[in-house]
């Protein structure tokens, strides 16, 4: 929140602070998810696909967020930068999450809707990815696969 506040010019500590805690507060309440995210985390765990979760969250938060969404139950691992002391797009978070999950890269493929922290963050590390283009966003990268919706990874898995 403080390189948030700076950019509109207002150095306020405090505030920076207090909105951060009310901020991390509310975040895991909101509970609304993309279209057919129940039905394809369902699918996958049909086809007998492990599900795992790589996130840029801290632990307490993400595990309310998944909880209150009601699919906290899909993922064999939850990876936290947190609980990995890094960060997406490092490949140190992919490596982490490769072995937490015992397969190799060559096993797994990332899903993931930021071009930047999910995508390349997976290419560099060697590992196929599906960029979820919602909103249609124009790129150079070459993702693995493009969808634009969830419903769209039957075609692919």
């Amino acid at each position: 929140m403080w390189h948030t506040l700076l950019d509109f010019k207002l150095g306020n500590e405090k505030f920076a602070r207090q909105l951060s805690q009310e901020y991390l507060e509310i975040l895991p309440t909101k509970n609304t998810l993309f279209p057919h995210t129940h039905e394809i985390l369902q699918y996958l765990i049909s086809k007998e696909y492990k599900v795992h979760l790589i996130t840029n969250g801290f632990e307490k938060v993400q595990w309310r967020k998944l909880e209150n969404a009601k699919i906290h139950g899909y993922f064999s691992n939850v990876i936290t930068s947190e609980t990995a002391c890094c960060l997406k797009p490092q490949k140190a978070i992919f490596d982490f999450a490769i072995a937490k999950a015992g397969c190799c890269y060559n096993q797994g493929i990332m899903l993931g809707d930021n071009l930047d922290a999910d995508i390349l963050g997976a290419m560099n590390a060697g590992m196929d990815t599906v960029f979820v283009n919602h909103i249609r966003e124009e790129t150079d990268l070459k993702p693995t696969h493009t969808i634009y919706h969830l419903k769209e990874l039957e075609n692919i898995l």
